[in-house]
């Protein structure tokens, strides 16, 4: 089919969405308290819709009163008992599908439900927005006239009980259009492999003798791949195997300690990222500008939103409130409830509105996935931030990091322990602490009230790690994969004694 025509058919779509992303743009708090009331009366007389009594919920006070916030581990004995084949527990349509997630803190899996409605209405009605937004942006795009190399998990579909588990990448394969993988690349027998590392190769040599003209996945394993495809060919752009490459859609980590390695493999100005932001429990915004660095808060995908503001969250004072009482620049925490029945769910990450018409928001980190033993409430955003300034001062490329406290004992304070591994390390370390204490304290007073003269905190200890430590590190708790991630930042030290003990054995 000719581009224009395609184009054509892609604006045509895009005016019809359009007129709906504009009521969700101008009435955001009638759009979502609509949806909350849909969702109740469509699961009136399911199990738990007769334990609160939804049928009766008049109101979101009340709605806010009777149903109690829930963490995965709460909600995990109804998930097992539908994954046995249970019907009509927490959602009335079958649930067939079930979201294996690592988490990023426990080993253990989480089975995220996924029903027809969310798979529908939610992740594949995103990806069409996200294509409608950036095409909308760049009347010029070619994207069609080639492939879109797809980044996602590893593992096939595994049946029992008449459900099947995967990956939630595995579950959008298993269930597109015939016509769809026309259109991607590499083959769905590649994308399935479950081998991560065979699988990595296989991609590499599948998609070289493609056409290429976007780009999908994680950021820290689609570099793995794009620095594979290099060696491979033996070139320094990626711009020689694949000419007509224009945009990249990434999410799942944050961007920004990859964004100069990027730069340096794909040197064009006229290159476009675009940010997503989507899990296994639902896709929640998307980059619709280009060049910007939030995201659009999507309201009509089935997901009626709350939020936790962090300076409460898991106190006595602790509050939840609805979109219509955000405000801008507090860090909250995500609570959810879906078109795949789960109610007033904690999803575990933190995000900050920095603009309330429209309701554009940052993924600011994981309410696990932060230090805070001594009051300095260290968040990833703080912490990247602070790596892409010193990185860019001293000309350094980080490919993994973690950190955790290290704990008074005696006399001795406090203090911050971080392993990094460099691409290209800095050519003084001294200095590179030095300019990253200052960086975080720049950017969180409570952190640097803690450094204030070593009142509490000493100066950063950061351990240059190995090649690929962190990559052996995944393989050895079985985490290689495009779902799979480090984590950042722990009030835990298990994380770092392992990786102390794989990087000084």
């Amino acid at each position: 089919m000719p581009i224009p025509i395609v184009n054509s058919i892609a604006s045509w779509f895009l005016k019809k969405r359009f007129h709906q992303i504009e009521l969700f743009l101008k009435y955001p708090n009638e759009v979502q308290n609509e949806l909350l009331f849909s969702l109740l009366k469509f699961a009136k007389d399911t199990e738990i819709g007769r334990q609160y009594d939804f049928g009766s919920i008049k109101t979101y006070r009340e709605f806010n009163e009777r149903v109690p916030i829930v963490n995965y581990e709460e909600f995990q004995p109804l998930i097992e008992r539908s994954r046995s084949g249970e019907h009509n527990i927490f959602w009335p349509s079958p649930i067939k599908w079930f979201a294996k997630s690592s988490g990023t803190t426990n080993a253990k899996s989480k089975f995220i439900p996924v029903s027809m409605e969310s798979l529908e209405d939610c992740h594949y009605a995103a990806s069409k927005d996200l294509l409608c937004m950036y095409l909308n942006n760049n009347e010029d795009a070619q994207l069609f006239t080639g492939k879109s190399l797809r980044l996602g998990g590893s593992k096939e579909l595994y049946k029992e009980n008449g459900t099947a588990f995967g990956d939630l990448s595995a579950i959008l394969i298993d269930n597109m259009p015939f016509w769809a993988e026309f259109s991607s690349t590499p083959s769905n027998r590649v994308s399935l492999m479950s081998d991560w590392e065979n699988k990595m190769q296989a991609i590499v040599e599948e998609t070289i003798q493609e056409n290429v003209t976007s780009l999908a996945g994680v950021p820290s394993w689609m570099l793995v791949l794009l620095n594979g495809v290099l060696e491979k060919t033996g070139k320094d752009s990626i711009f020689d195997i694949w000419p007509n490459l224009e945009v990249y859609f990434h999410g799942g980590v944050s961007f920004n300690p990859y964004r100069d390695q990027y730069k340096s493999i794909l040197p064009s100005n006229k290159f476009r990222y675009y940010e997503i932001y989507n899990a296994s429990e639902g896709f929640f915004a998307i980059q619709d500008r280009n060049n910007s660095s939030d995201l659009l808060l999507m309201l009509d995908y089935g997901i009626f939103y709350e939020f936790i503001p962090m300076d409460t969250y898991k106190t006595l004072e602790q509050r939840v409130i609805p979109l219509s009482d955000v405000k801008l620049n507090t860090n909250y925490a995500v609570v959810i409830t879906t078109n795949a029945g789960l109610w007033r769910y904690k999803i575990g990450d933190t995000i900050r509105f920095v603009s309330l018409d429209p309701h554009r928001i940052k993924v600011s980190g994981r309410t696990k996935h932060h230090i805070n033993a001594f009051g300095e409430e260290l968040i990833i955003e703080n912490a990247e931030e602070a790596l892409r300034r010193v990185c860019k001062r001293t000309s350094a490329e980080i490919v993994d990091y973690t950190a955790a406290p290290i704990f008074m004992e005696g006399k001795e304070k406090g203090g911050h322990e971080w392993i990094i591994e460099f691409k290209k390390p800095p050519e003084n370390m001294s200095y590179f602490e030095e300019l990253f204490d200052n960086a975080l304290k720049s950017l969180n007073s409570d952190y640097e009230a803690k450094r204030f003269n070593n009142i509490t905190l000493n100066k950063p200890k950061i351990h240059s790690a190995r090649p690929n430590l962190f990559y052996d590190w995944l393989r050895e708790n079985d985490k290689l994969g495009g779902q799979h991630k480090v984590p950042r930042l722990s009030n835990s030290r298990v994380y770092v004694e392992e990786l102390l003990h794989l990087n000084y054995p």
